[in-house]
């Protein structure tokens, strides 16, 4: 390309959507970008570092799932098309009625993937999740065995499947292990609340299942630069190093760290930082628990509840944010989220920079939450 790509970025103030802008941001990626969301700025608990990154003259609040809104989220002003596009767009919250996803994840996926074909975007980047593996112990590969285990990775995979037949499209699918970082509200941040409710309560805090149980993970910052680095790869070098014979016809990418996290390493970084004991449910209870599920998880989120309303209610947070230990039942399957990240590397040439998740990042992630006011700092 002889000028810096145009970028559109769908669902933009997400999580990853918003990191994704800064990224552009700081490094000066873009000739242009906007960010496309149905979410208000001044309501999507942006930090002051975004400010620039998403600010109003990039933003159009729009409904990319309804087709009537596509032509203003593609059309551009000087008449071009958009270079990338970025469907960092869909629902994200657990325990949903499947309608919800159907039309807010698949339809979004496919509405905006026929735009972008008929527009000739040059890369279309879809975020799908890890979650779509068959669970296995052993890392999961691009072209491993598929079983969708939560309800978001079964409607992701239909949006791969159903953007994949798309004729003329220049797709890139990238999956996605459990994304933690500054100001990240899933996953990591559940179990970092979790242990300040058991501090509080100077009781243990006790996983399910076992120490061994993956739940791999990968930084934020890693995952925005990938996105950049495949969409960069397709459209500019041009797909290099890409066997379509041995690896499939479209570009699928796993994003994930080198560090094979799993419960037990989260318990260790969790037990030093918070200064409390952890271990895990014996056997008995973790077949007990598999049997009934739902009454042990709301037993667990009665227990939690209160005290996390309390440390707010004493640190005097009245704006509380998105954080929470309330548990998501699909999360807590006896299901490994096991990833193998080797192809982006050898293929794209990217490398992670923080390749597995430490002590520091996991406090860099509290301190973010104190700076922003959501995180009931220890007496």
């Amino acid at each position: 390309m002889a000028e810096k790509p145009a970028v559109l970025i769908i669902g933009g103030l997400g999580y990853i959507g918003r990191f994704l802008a800064l990224h552009i941001q700081k490094n000066n990626l873009a000739s242009e970008v906007r960010i496309v969301d149905k979410v208000l700025p001044q309501l999507a608990w942006l930090a002051p570092e975004f400010e620039e990154a998403c600010s109003r003259d990039k933003f159009m609040q729009a409904d990319a799932s309804k087709e009537q809104s596509l032509p203003r989220i593609f059309d551009r002003s000087n008449g071009k098309e958009w270079d990338f596009v970025f469907n960092c767009g869909g629902e994200t919250r657990y325990s949903q009625e499947d309608e919800v996803y159907k039309v807010r994840s698949l339809a979004l996926s496919v509405a905006a993937g026929k735009e972008a074909a008929k527009r000739g975007v040059k890369a279309f980047v879809e975020l799908s999740t890890g979650m779509v593996y068959k669970p296995d112990s052993q890392p999961s590969k691009e072209g491993d065995k598929l079983k969708p285990w939560s309800k978001i990775a079964v409607v992701k995979l239909q949006a791969e499947e159903q953007l994949a037949k798309i004729e003329g499209l220049n797709l890139i699918i990238v999956r996605l292990a459990h994304v933690y970082g500054d100001y990240a509200s899933q996953f990591v941040s559940t179990a970092l609340c979790l242990a300040r409710v058991y501090q509080h309560l100077h009781e243990e805090m006790k996983w399910l299942w076992t120490k061994d149980l993956r739940v791999n993970t990968v930084h934020i910052t890693d995952a925005a630069r990938a996105l950049w680095a495949v969409a960069d790869w397709y459209a500019v070098q041009k797909q290099a190093n890409w066997d379509a014979k041995a690896m499939g016809k479209i570009p699928i990418f796993n994003i994930v760290d080198k560090g094979q996290t799993s419960q037990g390493t989260m318990a260790e970084i969790i037990g030093n930082l918070f200064g409390i004991e952890t271990g895990f449910q014996g056997q008995l209870i973790s077949t007990f628990a598999r049997m009934n599920m739902d009454s042990v998880v709301d037993d667990v989120n009665d227990e939690v509840l209160g005290p996390w309303a309390e440390l707010l209610g004493e640190a005097g947070i009245t704006r509380p944010g998105p954080l929470t230990p309330f548990m998501e039942k699909e999360l807590l399957k006896d299901t490994d989220l096991s990833m193998d990240g080797s192809r982006l590397e050898k293929v794209v040439g990217f490398t992670y920079e923080k390749p597995k998740i430490t002590a520091e990042l996991v406090q860099d992630m509290i301190d973010s939450y104190t700076r922003i006011g959501w995180w009931p700092v220890a007496k």
